[in-house]
């Protein structure tokens, strides 16, 4: 069963491959030479698909219900569709026990990390110090369900504490680096590094850390030419803002 689930997600993989197109990665010069955390908007689909296409060294956080059968459609309908027209809903419901199979082939295959909002945290902690520690990079979208601005949806904290885990594990000091994807313009911005401050107590470096990545993820696609940004929320395309604030539609 596992190598028919690996047969599989290659083949999906080479699919989205051959029709994805590359995008420009833009200030490459900003990671830091030890392990790094990129942390990016999500992009809806594009955050996870880029993650694995182009940062071969890196791996994604992802939601691990998403790697669950039992627990997909709940979380996909939720997650995805919740925000569709009433009279369609019916369909998305459908659509979020179909993909589950699909989803925990990709998501269990992939370069990614399953993360947990329970005592299971400790798996995603554990699993993100071993592969900090192998040398990899790691890449979060922290984005939820709440409004910051025109560009991004407030940031969850908690992602913060790997920082201050490495710390005490290693004596280092890992830090964060914006990523501003603009799938619009066929780019990634890459932004410049917060380092975590282990002598501040984690509540204020949490908070810190996360205004100063919203704050220079915003700034990146504000600098940018005219473009739609593509939101973490899945809603109709024509709802998409625009990087100038003056020409938002929500």
């Amino acid at each position: 069963m596992e190598k028919v689930r690996n047969l599989v997600f290659r083949f999906l993989r080479l699919f989205v491959r051959l029709f994805y197109r590359k995008p420009e990665i833009i200030g490459l010069e900003n990671l830091p030479q030890e392990p790094c955390i990129l942390v990016g908007n999500h992009s809806q689909m594009h955050g996870p698909i880029i993650g694995e296409l182009f940062f071969p060294d890196a791996y994604t956080w992802c939601a691990g219900q998403m790697m669950e059968l039992k627990a997909v459609p709940a979380y996909a309908f939720q997650d995805f569709w919740s925000r569709k027209p009433k009279y369609i809903r019916w369909f998305y419901k459908l659509l979020s026990y179909a993909i589950a199979p699909l989803s925990v082939c990709i998501f269990n295959e992939a370069r990614t990390i399953p993360v947990y909002h329970n005592k299971r945290i400790v798996k995603t902690f554990k699993q993100t110090l071993a592969r900090l520690g192998e040398g990899r990079n790691i890449i979060i979208f922290p984005e939820h369900d709440a409004p910051y601005d025109h560009i991004l949806c407030d940031f969850q904290t908690g992602f913060v504490d790997v920082a201050r885990a490495y710390y005490k594990q290693t004596g280092k000091v890992l830090s964060f680096v914006p990523m501003y994807l603009a799938p619009k313009l066929r780019q990634v911005h890459l932004g410049t590094p917060i380092p975590y401050a282990p002598e501040n107590a984690i509540k204020e470096e949490r908070q810190r850390i996360c205004d100063q990545l919203m704050t220079q993820i915003s700034q990146l696609a504000r600098s940018l030419p005219r473009h739609k940004v593509v939101p973490y929320n899945n809603v109709s395309k024509k709802a998409y803002n625009y990087n100038r604030e003056e020409e938002c539609t929500q």
